[in-house]
């Protein structure tokens, strides 16, 4: 009866795989259809019913993101070093976020830098587990070390290590022997069991960052930017949607819309830490953009980024452009994609993010 079964097995999974070929189907429409993909994005004709739309977005979104424990008005953060560098000074500092992790982080600071305008820099992923905030320091995914670049330029710069990178590589509930991908999957298994993303603890931290950032009486916090690449490019634009105190946001890569990743069988280019649960019964990446406006958003992503499938990335422009016209600040939302080109950052993007900053960020 065993050896029967299986080969009569297999054949229905065929003849099932052929029918979906005949429709024009894939496994992932399949799966998709039915899931009932996220209700369709829709703006509202008024600003004021925008508003009121947005913000219980947010609160969805927030919910989505899991049972968060509630984060201090500013974290108690402790100063571990102060030296003095060429063109600035580096603060080395770590805080508890009060969910059973330490979080360190470097601060930049222009010297006499007073009422500065200020970056939230967001590390990427990579795959790259040991670096984590020291990308501030280093040319792994950005052309020029961007931290100090940044702090000559006048800027107070913040990074920290996200959960299971950096110094954090390694503090997970394993252990320290489960590191890296290891260490990132016994993170977010023990999120879930807490009722809570991976992701949502993640932003959670960034969103500390922040408050830290803000407290510093050498920063104007009326004029702070988040940007990143890959992971901190997402990390960028879920933090804007999140909280209204970034001024702007700069994204590099990994402008994903969800059910085109899927459809293009692209799951597999994004880590565990990156799914929220419940996700696409309610949004996809285009509300999460739209809750930007009317700040300005620039995006830069190429063409053949595996990862943000560019009729993705072109769906979400045609759907968060109204948004921001809504707002009346429809210039602000910049979107470039650029031919021929992977996951990377190149000089050009390079340079036109601190042309962006520049402007944006001026009093």
């Amino acid at each position: 009866m065993t050896h029967m079964r299986f080969p009569v097995a297999i054949g229905f999974v065929t003849l099932l795989t052929m029918s979906l070929m005949a429709q024009g189907k894939s496994n992932a429409d399949s799966w998709l259809d039915a899931l009932g993909t996220a209700p369709e994005f829709k703006v509202p004709t008024t600003r004021a019913a925008w508003e009121k739309q947005r913000t219980a977005m947010r609160d969805q979104l927030g919910r989505l993101l899991g049972d968060l424990p509630p984060r201090p008005k500013i974290p108690k953060v402790e100063t571990l070093s102060r030296e003095e560098r060429d063109g600035y000074v580096l603060e080395k500092f770590q805080f508890d976020n009060g969910a059973g992790a330490t979080v360190p982080g470097y601060l930049l600071l222009p010297k006499k830098a007073v009422k500065a305008p200020a970056v939230l820099y967001c590390h990427w992923h990579g795959g790259q587990y040991d670096i984590g905030k020291e990308e501030l320091f280093r040319t792994n995914a950005v052309p020029v070390p961007p931290g100090p670049e940044l702090a000559k330029l006048g800027y107070v710069v913040l990074g920290i290590d996200a959960y299971c990178f950096g110094e954090r590589n390694g503090m997970g509930p394993g252990g320290l022997t489960e590191k890296g991908g290891a260490g990132e999957m016994t993170a977010a298994k023990f999120q879930l069991w807490a009722g809570r993303s991976l992701w949502g603890m993640m932003v959670r931290d960034d969103l500390m960052a922040l408050d830290y950032l803000c407290s510093r009486k050498e920063v104007d916090a009326g004029r702070i930017a988040v940007t990143g690449i890959s992971m901190g490019a997402t990390r960028t634009w879920w933090i804007t949607a999140m909280d209204d105190r970034p001024r702007t946001g700069i994204a590099v890569a990994c402008l994903t819309r969800y059910a085109d990743l899927v459809r293009n069988e692209g799951l597999k280019y994004h880590g565990i830490y990156y799914f929220v649960p419940g996700m696409l019964r309610h949004f996809d990446t285009e509300a999460i953009i739209a809750m930007s406006a009317p700040r300005p958003m620039l995006f830069m992503t190429g063409d053949q980024d595996l990862g943000s499938p560019v009729n993705g990335i072109r769906s979400i422009e045609t759907k968060v452009r109204p948004v921001y016209k809504l707002t009346g600040s429809e210039s602000d939302f910049q979107n470039f994609i650029y031919p021929k080109l992977g996951h990377v950052y190149t000089p050009e993007m390079w340079e036109k993010t601190k042309s962006w900053l520049a402007e944006k960020l001026a009093k």
